[in-house]
């Protein structure tokens, strides 16, 4: 009796050993950025979620284990042939996320490497339909246009293409040197037309400028010019006016009008014999006592002209015969 209670307790023992293990083996444990899929007889069957799951023991099996992150790759350097023949290495990096563990799992073998060839693949593609120049001054296109093929390509895989870049793009020497001595000649070229834009500039201004002053000195000679004539009309109006209240005189019988232009003359000439540069020494004439007479003559004509009436004391050394001269002459 002591025998069978030990081994029935053995037998216990490993009944609820195996129990255990039973119980254990039936729970996953998923940790937080994974889903694992769940296989009953090598079928898929269900994806577990992070956190405590239970399986059937020995009949269900973790099939793949996911990681539902973010991931990079990155896409290693190749040569690439642009569409005007220059050959270019480009190298670049991928973003990628798993939104369905169950078709990442049994869509595609390999799925990092079916994404990588893949972004290759169409790196070649997209570069190659571009030109040089339009390949190194349009990477943002690129980007963009890889993007969309690449995203295009891996949705039956349940996977997200969130990011393509492009890291470098590296002409050969020679071409990159080449690019330089026309980026030089280029900016020369742009230098010279601005200086030679400015220098047209200026002339055009100066030209300008020379042109409103040649007009405003147009403008001025000809003010100057219209008012000189206006002058000289009035001096000929004054002047005929004189001449006619001379003749009038004259015609009335009054003989010292004569002596007015006799005397206007003389003064002036005698005014220029003073004015003149050379002229040191200044010599009277013998005539002085002429021109005396004349000033008196013009100073009766004024009283005439005037009215004035009045009788004034005469100087007594007026010379009486204003229309005479020394010798005798008459004027």
């Amino acid at each position: 009796m002591p025998a069978n209670l030990f081994g029935f307790d053995i037998v216990l023992i490993i009944v609820l050993f195996l129990a255990i293990l039973v119980i254990f083996s039936g729970v996953k444990t998923v940790p937080q950025g994974y889903n694992y899929t769940i296989e009953r007889f090598g079928k898929y069957r269900k994806t577990l979620s992070p956190g405590l799951n239970f399986i059937i023991p020995f009949i269900d099996r973790v099939g793949h284990k996911l990681n539902m992150m973010e991931q990079v790759l990155d896409v290693e350097s190749q040569e690439v042939i642009t569409r005007d023949n220059a050959t270019v290495t480009a190298d670049g990096i991928t973003f990628y996320q798993v939104l369905d563990a169950a078709r990442a799992a049994y869509e595609v073998l390999g799925l990092q490497n079916a994404i990588l060839n893949l972004t290759m693949t169409n790196i070649r593609s997209v570069m190659g339909s571009m030109d040089l120049d339009e390949l190194l001054s349009n990477r943002d296109e690129i980007n963009s246009r890889l993007l969309r093929v690449v995203d295009a390509a891996a949705e039956p895989w349940g996977v997200k293409v969130t990011r393509i870049e492009i890291k470098d793009i590296n002409p050969p020497r020679d071409l990159v040197d080449a690019m330089a001595r026309q980026m030089k000649a280029e900016r020369d070229k742009r230098a010279s037309i601005l200086e030679a834009e400015g220098k047209r500039q200026s002339e055009i201004l100066k030209a300008e400028g020379e042109k409103q002053s040649l007009i405003l000195e147009a403008e001025g000679r000809r003010e100057s010019a219209f008012r000189d004539a206006e002058a000289r009309e009035r001096e000929a109006e004054a002047e005929a006016k004189a001449t006619k209240m001379v003749s009038n005189a004259i015609s009335d019988g009054n003989v010292q009008a004569i002596n007015y232009f006799v005397a206007n003359k003389y003064v002036e000439a005698f005014r220029e014999l003073a004015n003149s540069r050379n002229q040191k020494t200044l010599i009277l004439p013998m005539e002085a006592s002429s021109l005396l007479g004349s000033l008196s003559g013009i100073g009766e004509i004024a009283k005439e002209a005037f009215g004035n009436d009045r009788k004034e004391p005469r100087s007594t050394g007026r010379v009486p015969d204003t229309g005479s001269t020394p010798g005798g002459d008459d004027a």
